[in-house]
């Protein structure tokens, strides 16, 4: 048993949806997580500065105690994922939000057709696809950079008549046509979920990282033997810039006692 923190970090508000749906699994388990909002979007980074930002929040969550680390982030997933377990040297379990996802798509017979929609970074590494297509080479992956949708989520709008214009424009792309299932391959997605499944009339899958990649961190941490065996500890939030948004998504999610404070792992750069 260990009652250290599980330690999450993302860009910004989308890796929420990975901590509510841990907290939803796991209830007893405390959580430490980071937003990096000073640096968000991700997908407008390049690759070396995500690596970068990536191992100074690891090295930020393990002084904090972390018992785990999970990349709430899928750009930092697919290009930073392997970095930070070299940087930790597998002394913690690190816990990536594509590799989850990838198995559930492969071990669905049914799934022939798959799309995958996330920011320009996530794209452009081609992490869902490339991992997809090792395991299962028979199965055709469409891939569409939406870098609209995560910035409209972060600043609010979702479920409203802007949100649906822009999910409309890039879903009706001829990338997307004729799809069994689609990839919310950004954290944030999870949050317009259900305006991407009425784009779609329920007719096809939907998959997000949230809810498969918490039931990842169990299987990780029941493997460790690192389950807590109760919480009496708060779970913090933290963030490299202060935005109400963030605050206003951790409350929804969050409804019970938190803190939320501003660290500034960037003022000495």
């Amino acid at each position: 048993m260990n009652n250290n923190p599980i330690g999450i970090f993302d860009s910004g508000i989308g890796g929420l949806t990975v901590a509510n749906a841990i907290h939803k699994l796991m209830p007893n388990e405390p959580l430490i997580y980071f937003g990096d909002t000073a640096h968000f979007p991700y997908g407008e980074k390049s690759p070396d500065s995500i690596k970068y930002y990536s191992i100074r929040i690891a090295d930020f969550l393990i002084e904090k105690n972390a018992k785990c680390i999970v990349i709430a982030c899928n750009t930092a997933s697919s290009i930073a994922y392997e970095v930070v377990k070299k940087h930790v040297k597998n002394k913690i379990p690190v816990i990536s939000v594509i590799e989850p996802v990838v198995n559930v798509v492969c071990n669905n017979k049914s799934l022939n057709k798959i799309g995958v929609i996330a920011t320009k970074g996530t794209i452009k590494a081609d992490a869902y696809a490339k991992k997809i297509k090792a395991i299962a080479p028979e199965k055709e992956v469409s891939s569409l950079a939406t870098p609209l949708l995560a910035p409209m989520i972060e600043e609010g709008f979702f479920n409203n008549n802007i949100s649906k214009t822009i999910i409309n424009s890039y879903l009706s792309k001829p990338k997307l046509k004729k799809i069994d299932a689609l990839i919310l391959a950004c954290t944030h997605y999870p949050l317009i979920h259900k305006e991407i499944s009425n784009y779609y009339n329920d007719s096809i899958e939907i998959l997000d990282s949230a809810d498969i990649a918490a039931q990842a961190v169990l299987k990780a941490l029941t493997s460790a033997k690192l389950l807590a065996s109760k919480n009496k500890m708060v779970n913090h939030f933290y963030v490299s810039d202060y935005t109400k948004s963030f605050e206003t998504s951790t409350k929804i999610f969050f409804k019970g006692k938190l803190q939320l404070e501003k660290f500034g792992l960037w003022d000495n750069d």
